[in-house]
């Protein structure tokens, strides 16, 4: 088997990864992946020019062709190589960034992370093991991450973004690792490695291949258990604890044998009118039912944000005056390409929502946190800012407190389960129908990459942004319809 950097780490995390690629096992798609790896793109592409002017080794399907402009390059004395590569005993490698100097070689591996995790000193070692072999005297090995600390200037500082951490010494201790590893993983043989799901299955990346690894599994089983945290599955899971009738009579957490008992013998929805009645009366008119959805940059690109800080770009407000008004909706997407978003995305907000009215969320730990973010960064919003949050009411706590259940919201509060289970019937509350955006992920990832689309191209997808964050406030109403219906019941 040849083996390259990505996977000699994939054999790191479970063999069986490894040999199920090298057969063609089909995987889940996972779009969420793809935003990862473009994400990942980019980083590395910005931090090639970390050094100054670089050669750069282009992708080819050969890499052959690769190792010899690399080789070439050497030869010809250039000081930085982007994705130089290199091959021993089918063992094979592209270096992110290559520093060749007089006396030796350094390893500087980019990651899009916030910190150094073990798997990437795994990845570093294998390439130390290739290119020692291959005849380099490697001199350094660097981790090249994100500085999450970093907030970004009216220009990007590349110098104050990246963190370069020398992991040498590690890296020269896990070498018989690296060795012993390799060995074993060139000789999988023909029939898929016996080995059980785990924690493994998770870290350092969740596996594409957890279907079908569990696949003989009863359902639903200790996996599905909302909430519950992962090593405790396991705990139970290595018990022989794994369907509900198993789990039935277990000393587990009363949510989890809340959600078992209602899945086995299907129980009437639960509903503790008074706490309903505690989150109604605390609702002051106009009500204003808001939604945010936000977006992520590793490479900050708004003035006084730093990588990863969560950006709203579009809300969703359906608004209802007095008690029977008609419904009003109003909304604020904003423009790809705009620099000062955040501080439009406010001021469209303060606009809309002027009245002391309740602010209306599902899950308030949120849109609270974002309001807080926006007044720090624009102090003449600090005063609205604050009334919102003063004035905000979640709707998911009667969800979250087991106030309000039933078996088909499966043990979780998420309105994504939530409101399929109060209006299993209405095509207009189904996230399944919309077109193109149907959660939050595929929201944020649509709206990053509207800047390289051409302004019709932008269209559908725009419409798509506005359809769901729409949803998502219009569910909130129907929610608290449902609550006035089910106080009201005799």
């Amino acid at each position: 088997m040849h083996l390259s950097k990505s996977r000699y780490c994939e054999g790191v995390q479970c063999e069986k990864i490894l040999w199920l690629n090298e057969h063609g096992q089909d995987t889940v798609d996972d779009k969420g992946s793809e935003a990862i790896l473009e994400t990942g793109r980019k980083v590395g592409e910005l931090a090639k020019g970390l050094f100054g002017d670089y050669e750069d080794v282009d992708y080819d399907n050969n890499i052959d062709v690769r190792i010899e402009k690399t080789r070439k390059l050497l030869k010809d004395g250039s000081n930085v190589i982007a994705e130089a590569s290199f091959a021993f005993n089918n063992n094979f490698c592209s270096v992110d960034i290559l520093k060749n100097d007089a006396d030796g070689v350094e390893i500087y591996e980019v990651k899009s992370s916030t910190e150094i995790k073990e798997i990437y000193l795994d990845d570093i070692s294998y390439q130390y093991f290739v290119l020692t072999n291959a005849g380099l005297n490697v001199k350094k090995t660097a981790i090249v991450y994100i500085n999450n600390e970093y907030v970004r200037g009216s220009e990007l500082d590349m110098a104050q973004l990246f963190n370069i951490e020398d992991v040498i010494d590690i890296v020269r201790q896990k070498q018989d690792e690296i060795r012993s590893n390799i060995s074993r993983f060139t000789d999988l043989g023909q029939n898929e490695p016996d080995i059980d799901i785990g924690p493994h299955c998770f870290d350092p990346y969740p596996c594409s291949y957890w279907q079908h690894c569990t696949g003989d599994l009863p359902t639903p089983n200790v996996f599905d258990i909302a909430v519950m945290q992962r090593r405790s599955k396991f705990k139970k899971y290595y018990e022989g604890k794994i369907s509900f009738e198993d789990l039935e009579n277990e000393n587990l957490n009363p949510k989890y044998l809340e959600q078992i008992d209602f899945e086995l013998h299907d129980r009437e929805p639960k509903i503790i009118k008074s706490a309903i009645d505690d989150v109604l009366n605390s609702l002051k008119y106009p009500l204003y039912f808001i939604d945010y959805e936000t977006c992520q940059h590793a490479i900050p690109e708004i003035e006084g944000t730093k990588p990863y800080q969560q950006i709203p770009f579009q809300y969703s407000l359906h608004i209802i005056e007095k008690e029977g008004s008609p419904l009003e909706h109003k909304e604020f997407l904003a423009e790809a390409d705009d620099d000062n978003l955040i501080g439009n995305f406010a001021k469209s907000m303060i606009a809309d929502m002027p009245e002391d009215g309740s602010v209306i969320v599902y899950n308030k730990a949120f849109e609270a946190t974002r309001n807080r973010e926006i007044a720090e960064m624009y102090p003449e919003f600090k005063e609205d800012m604050g009334r919102f949050n003063a004035n905000m009411v979640d709707l998911m706590v009667p969800f979250r407190e087991r106030n309000y259940y039933t078996r088909q919201m499966q043990g979780s509060y998420s309105i994504k389960k939530v409101l399929p289970a109060l209006f299993p019937d209405d095509p207009e509350l189904d996230y399944n129908e919309l077109s193109l955006v149907h959660k939050g992920d595929e929201a944020s990832n649509a709206f990053l990459n509207l800047k390289d689309k051409n302004p019709e191209e932008q269209k559908p997808i725009r419409k798509a942004l506005l359809d769901y964050c729409r949803l998502d406030t219009l569910a909130m109403v129907k929610i608290w319809e449902k609550f006035r219906q089910v106080t009201d019941d005799v």
